[in-house]
């Protein structure tokens, strides 16, 4: 019989006197689902030789799977509408003796499958938790854990964690931004580098030098209360050397191996050519090496074409979206896992979630190319479609620091813009593409842009007001600078004031000329957020012309129009507005919301260099 929910403590000292050592995960689901099962991954000294069963009203054990491990079993369990919330028996019965597992079922959250998630209404703010703010010392170093808290090591870790995020909220929400990414904060038990999460070591668990999960969930309730979103990013490409299961892997084919001609296990690292992936002529070679390789020797990859991998990972993502109460995920490395098993992700996240939203990391620079990994590409040109609704604008990222400089002429600055933008046409949905300057793997933007202060702002005018979600990075909008060429930790620094006895401290306060740039983003942002033009409207754009690109976005419903100009010339220029009256009409009146001053220009309109203006008409 389903039994009376107990507290979160009990439970787990009851597990842990029934278990000794095994681990169940997830540890436990929900009734409601559309989905009504649920795969347990169990590991205990020959726990394959047992069988299960459970006595629970609405529930019950559909089918058990073994692998050449005898240490695993995989259970699916079967929640019918009749199932209730509550503690249930999972009974493990082998000749070696009997086992218990107590299992609860918990009430999903009112309208979970309802939830929305980010979209081109939003504004999304990256930064690495352990670079951002320091709001618990005391979790800074954790015994029993590969790598201590070091502030002086530049790959070593600095000590953010959830907590500091959490304190910092209305910093982001003031900069304009509506949603928060922050790179992975799941348990990353490695003996060097391991602040930046990508080398997960227990997918279940938020890593306790980050917070525990409570910190994780009051983090959501806090975005939410602010009309905020979460972002979770998560990697499913691969694990870290240091994961529990790499000790006792569930099954000879649960990681993507390779073997010398002698049979022995070796390394082969990936050729990160993603081309390859969607190339009807590639050879079986160079993709075996491109979806089996392994990211670095730290780094094992998963091979997703497991079904119990490809389940596990689902399972896990649908977890964390119901616990944590997310509003999106961000996936890492997307096309270097199998193709079809993250078509089938996406497809039951969606399930699940209709509103939900999920943007995949696929690093290519060429349109043509990366537009075959986003939702409706691939079944519209003969191939595996993807599934994936939100795909990142790399071939705009690099036409931004290659427009800004660059010299000046025929190709100018200006015209590498317009030609990203014209690539649209072979994009299924433009306005579901995440568009950004840098991230935590590119070098700084300041830097990029060769410490130009006036790029900086047209960029940051481009990203406000041009179609698709625009991400900044975190520290940018203070004029944090890095080179990434010489290393990721130039890129990743501590944003100044998030410890305590930081000599700046940029949340409370800042030098003019820091806050000048970050009074700038915020004027952009924050207009944008109440600009329903800028964040649904559609595009018109007109050839440049000296070196200047102009645009407006426009929503036909509220007639509501925004100009923007942007002069990448080292001089001022003079714009003919003629050929701009079919939007404008014949004179152009409005606000430039960069500076708040009015404008009236009746023929002409002179810009200066390297200057942005955005015009919202009428206004």
């Amino acid at each position: 019989m389903m039994r009376k929910i107990i507290s979160a403590a009990a439970l787990v000292a009851m597990c842990l006197t029934a278990q000794g050592q095994m681990r169940v995960e997830p540890a436990n689901w929900w009734v409601g689902m559309k989905n009504p099962e649920v795969q347990l991954m169990i590991h205990d000294k020959d726990v394959a030789k047992m069988e299960a069963s459970v006595d629970a009203k609405g529930v019950e054990v559909t089918r058990v799977e073994r692998t050449d491990n005898p240490n695993y079993m995989f259970v699916t369990l079967s929640i019918s509408k009749k199932a209730k919330a509550g503690t249930f028996d999972i009974k493990l019965e082998g000749e070696s003796g009997e086992k218990t597992i107590k299992y609860e079922l918990k009430e999903r959250r009112p309208n979970s499958q309802f939830r929305t998630g980010f979209s081109s209404d939003d504004a999304i703010y990256l930064l690495m938790p352990d670079r951002f703010a320091n709001g618990d010392p005391g979790n800074d170093t954790k015994e029993g854990m590969s790598e201590r808290s070091d502030r002086t090591a530049p790959y070593g870790r600095h000590g953010g964690d959830l907590r500091g995020v959490t304190d910092h909220l209305d910093y982001i929400k003031e900069l304009g931004m509506t949603a928060l990414w922050m790179t992975p904060v799941m348990t990353n038990d490695m003996p060097e580098s391991s602040y930046h999460g990508y080398a997960i070591t227990n997918y279940y668990e938020i890593d306790p030098r980050y917070g525990t999960l409570e910190d994780m969930k009051n983090l959501s309730a806090e975005l939410h209360k602010r009309g905020m979103k979460h972002i979770m990013d998560m990697v499913f490409n691969h694990c870290g050397t240091n994961h529990w299961w790499m000790k006792d892997l569930p099954s000879k084919d649960w990681l993507n191996k390779w073997y010398d001609k002698d049979g022995n296990e070796t390394f082969v690292r990936s050729n990160y050519r993603l081309s390859i992936i969607r190339d009807r002529h590639a050879s079986k070679h160079d993709l075996d090496v491109a979806l089996k390789g392994w990211f670095d020797k730290s780094m094992p990859d998963m091979n997703l074409r497991n079904e119990l991998v490809k389940n596990y990972f689902i399972q896990n993502s649908i977890w964390w979206i119901e616990t944590v109460d997310l509003d999106g995920i961000r996936q890492d490395t997307y096309p270097y896992s199998d193709v079809e098993a993250m078509a089938e992700w996406c497809e039951r996240i969606k399930d699940e979630y209709p509103y939900f939203n999920i943007v995949g990391e696929c690093w290519i620079s060429e349109a043509g190319k990366l537009a075959a990994w986003q939702k409706g590409y691939g079944k519209d040109n003969g191939m595996e479609d993807s599934g994936l609704p939100t795909i990142m604008d790399f071939p705009l990222q690099e036409a931004i620091w290659k427009s800004m400089t660059e010299g000046e002429g025929w190709s100018d600055g200006a015209n590498r813009l317009y030609d990203s933008f014209a690539n649209d046409r072979i994009y299924p949905d433009p306005m579901s593409i995440m568009i950004f300057g840098e991230n935590h793997d590119c070098g700084r933007l300041l830097t990029q842009l060769k410490d130009d202060e006036a790029s900086l702002r047209l960029t940051y005018a481009l990203l406000a007001t041009a179609r698709g979600i625009p991400q900044l990075y975190y520290g940018t909008e203070v004029l944090m600078k890095g080179n990434g060429f010489d290393g990721h930790a130039n890129i990743r620094g501590d944003f100044p004031g998030g410890w305590e006895g930081d000599t700046l401290n940029y949340f409370t306060r800042m030098p003019e000329h820091e806050k000048a740039m970050r009074d700038y983003t915020a004027r952009l942002f924050n207009y944008r957020k109440k600009s329903m033009a800028l964040r649904r409207g559609s595009m018109t754009h007109y050839l440049p012309q000296d070196n200047v690109y102009t645009y407006f976005r426009y929503d036909s419903t509220t007639q509501k129009r925004v100009m923007t100009i942007l002069n990448l010339a080292h001089e001022s220029r003079t714009l003919d507005l003629t050929k701009f009256e079919e939007i404008a009409g014949a004179r152009l009146q409005g606000t430039d919301i960069t500076t708040g001053k009015k404008v009236d220009a009746n023929g002409t309109l002179t810009v200066g260099a390297r200057e942005a203006v955005v015009v919202a008409i009428g206004e």
